[in-house]
């Protein structure tokens, strides 16, 4: 690891520990992952032939947990800019490039981990509850990232706009608006080509595990669609970042 690099990690991971809400947003988004499925695998009946994604049910709850990680992310960067601190911040680290990527590594590790918690806890929940559906280590894996994914999404939007409420909301807008607008299009060229660069709608596809091939989009490239989605997010926060004074 770089020795430049190693002070603002380690600078990142104090302010992000030591930070009260934290550790709550880290636990919510392993809960609301459970909860959520747990509630969706209740609801499902199978006693016959099950024509339902059994696997793609019993992670709902990443829809949900989402916006916890979308929140947590926004904080990361919004948090200091709405107090100040990033003027102190950015005197004890004036790399600015550095410290968006020590940012990002931090919250990649801690999103991460309550990403794996939540996706397996779900899918244990969900087991009893649904005792056809096979584990399928795509969906379980590619859920994962997805969280991480819009971890850094929120990330880079809270860079660019500078603010955790407005990154948190065009967050949230393109995750849950962007599928309710693809669906009511009447064209269904343009509804399926929305919900192929859709964040949300591309990047859940990698939780299909059957009719894959009426998929919009194909599980590991609607994944991809998304980590374009947060790339250009982080390169637009990064701009901004560079070329603006706190």
């Amino acid at each position: 690891m770089n020795a430049a690099f190693k002070p603002a990690l380690h600078a990142e991971w104090t302010k992000l520990r030591t930070s009260p809400g934290t550790w709550w947003l880290l636990l919510g988004t392993a809960a609301a992952t459970i909860g959520l499925s747990a509630l969706a695998a209740g609801a499902v009946s199978c006693r016959t032939v099950c024509t339902a994604d059994l696997t793609k049910v019993s992670l709902t709850g990443v829809q949900l947990g989402q916006a916890v990680v979308a929140v947590l992310a926004a904080l990361v960067v919004g948090h200091e800019y709405g107090t100040g601190m990033m003027r102190t911040t950015l005197a004890a680290i004036p790399g600015r490039t550095r410290l968006l990527a020590a940012k990002a590594a931090v919250l990649v590790a801690v999103s991460l981990a309550a990403a794996a918690a939540g996706v397996a806890g779900a899918l244990l929940v969900a087991r009893p509850l649904l005792p056809d559906h096979a584990l399928v280590w795509r969906a379980a894996i590619g859920s994962v990232l997805y969280l991480v994914l819009v971890g850094l999404l929120s990330l880079g939007l809270a860079a660019a706009t500078r603010s955790a409420a407005a990154a948190a909301g065009i967050v949230l807008a393109l995750l849950y608006a962007w599928p309710i607008v693809a669906r009511v299009v009447t064209d269904r060229t343009w509804s399926r080509r929305l919900e192929q660069i859709g964040p949300m709608s591309a990047g859940t596809a990698v939780q299909a595990t059957r009719d894959l091939a009426t998929l919009p989009i194909a599980p590991w490239s609607g994944l991809g669609v998304l980590a374009l989605w947060a790339l250009g997010s982080l390169l637009l926060g990064w701009l901004v970042l560079l070329r603006r004074d706190a």
